[in-house]
């Protein structure tokens, strides 16, 4: 398998994503969606952020190979005030768990999300116990603990929590909003 080959989302991917995601709702406790969202969905989805610049990226295995999984990030709410922080996402397929791909896919995020000029990358995890895969990697990559809600989410028979993460980037909040970056653009409309 190779796992190089890190690139943009198209929506030719959407069928394999929408696969990807409907696993992990249906046997996993990252989302808290309980039905999978239909392709339909998936697409309205992918170009809502398309559309809004965020960066939503692929893992292949080789050029033209599978897809192994997928990550974006986008709007953490939507009140204007929020436009610095983005939420990521970060979904991987089964059969390519523990290999690699997530950390991948969420380098080549957060270095997108700096180049756009976000502040912030939050991460809201579903059942995030320390022992959680995406716990773990979040704090791999620089992400501080930043809260949790407890006993937040009911699925698959079992109360969950749900924890807050964070990553602080371009200056955080010591440093003006930069005038050219994405969010303001977006803000300004133009």
């Amino acid at each position: 398998m190779n796992l190089g080959t890190i690139r943009a989302a198209t929506a030719a991917d959407l069928d394999r994503i929408t696969e990807i995601y409907a696993d992990a709702v249906l046997n996993g406790t990252a989302t808290y969606e309980l039905e999978p969202p239909s392709r339909t969905e998936m697409a309205a989805r992918f170009e809502a952020l398309a559309d809004g610049g965020f960066p939503y990226l692929v893992a292949q295995d080789g050029e033209g190979g599978a897809l192994l999984g997928y990550a974006y990030a986008g709007p953490f709410r939507p009140r204007p005030a929020y436009r610095f922080i983005v939420e990521d996402s970060v979904y991987v397929a089964p059969e390519a768990k523990g290999q690699g791909i997530g950390r991948l896919l969420m380098e080549r995020l957060i270095e997108a999300s700096r180049t756009l000029g976000f502040r912030q990358i939050v991460a809201v995890i579903g059942d995030g116990h320390a022992a959680s895969a995406s716990v773990r990697l979040h704090e791999k990559l620089g992400f501080v603990h930043s809260g949790r809600l407890t006993g937040s989410g009911y699925k698959h028979g079992r109360w969950l929590d749900t924890v807050f993460m964070q990553l602080e980037m371009n200056g955080g909040a010591s440093v003006p909003p930069d005038p050219d970056s994405l969010p303001e653009r977006n803000f300004r409309g133009g």
